[in-house]
Formats: structure tokens, C-alpha cells, sequence
């Protein structure tokens, strides 16, 4: 059995597992619930990869495991808990780096050539997740972006 990628450190998964409830077990008995770490750890690699769920190494959860745990997770907002306090860490240790984020014009109206506010195909929207994960950097990264651009740009800065 391959040994797979840890996405989380023991320490970020232990501020992490307050944050997430717990799964009991039915009472009629079956199959025990998968691990959250470990669906969490799935989900994350799916998004720093940008593969497709069905590529889902073998070394986490089933694809369809992760997926529901992450849409029951997004519903109840606890997903968005998770994505704020992991932010929050990494910001704090100075693993993030604000320099390379950059603002998305994926919805500004096209020039020439397209219609200024054609909706894109439905096969090609972006689920719910990841507007609520991207909503929820953009709100970390928002104030430190601003912070670097007028710092850099200040009128003194261009003076000389």
C-alpha cells in the first residue's frame, strides 16, 4: 500500500477537529464512517491538484466519500469554518504568499467578439464549493492585497 501525501500536519488537524462534528455510528451497525482527516486531506488534494474526483488516489477515502463529505460539510458550514481557521493558520506561520495573488477577471464583460454578460455553459460553471472557498481567500487575501498594491504604488514610490 503506497504512503500518502500529508496535506495536514498533526498540529493543524488538531486545531481543525473541533470544527468538524462528529459522525456517530448507526445504531443498526454497518460499515464504521469514513475518516474525517482523511476526506479532508482527499478534498484538499483534489484542490490543489485540480484533477478530477475519479482521480482520486487510492490512499484516501472513495471519491464519492470526499464528495459528499465535502457538499454535507459546505451545507452545514462547517466547510467553511475549516477553510478560514487552515487560512488563518497559514497565515500566521508566514506560509502564504499575499505577493501571488492576483484579482480574477473571469467575469469582466468581453471587448470585442462576445456578448458582455453571456452566461457560461453549465458543463463549465464552477460548483457552489468553490465559490464559497474562493469567496472565503479572496475575503483573507482582500486587505493584504490592498495593503501591498499601495504600498508599492504610493505616490513617493513614484516619484523617484
Amino acid at each position: 500500500m503506497a504512503i500518502r501525501e500529508v496535506l495536514l500536519t498533526d498540529a493543524q488537524w488538531e486545531k481543525l477537529r473541533p470544527l468538524i462534528p462528529q459522525r456517530p455510528r448507526s445504531p443498526r451497525g454497518g460499515r464504521p464512517p469514513a475518516d474525517d482527516r482523511a476526506c479532508l486531506e482527499g478534498i484538499l488534494w483534489v484542490l490543489k491538484t485540480g484533477a478530477r474526483w475519479k482521480d482520486l488516489p487510492g490512499e484516501f477515502p472513495s471519491p464519492a466519500t470526499c464528495w459528499r463529505r465535502m457538499n454535507e460539510w459546505a451545507e452545514s458550514g462547517v466547510l467553511e469554518a475549516v477553510w478560514r481557521a487552515l487560512l488563518d493558520q497559514l497565515d500566521d506561520q508566514q506560509l502564504l504568499d499575499w505577493d501571488e495573488v492576483f484579482v480574477d477577471g473571469t467575469f469582466s464583460p468581453a471587448k470585442k467578439g462576445g456578448f458582455a454578460w453571456e452566461t457560461p455553459s453549465a458543463g463549465r460553471e464552477p460548483s457552489g464549493c468553490f465559490w464559497l472557498m474562493r469567496r472565503v481567500f479572496l475575503w483573507h487575501a482582500g486587505p493584504r492585497v490592498l495593503r501591498l498594491r499601495r504600498s508599492r504604488w504610493s505616490k513617493t514610490s513614484r516619484r523617484k
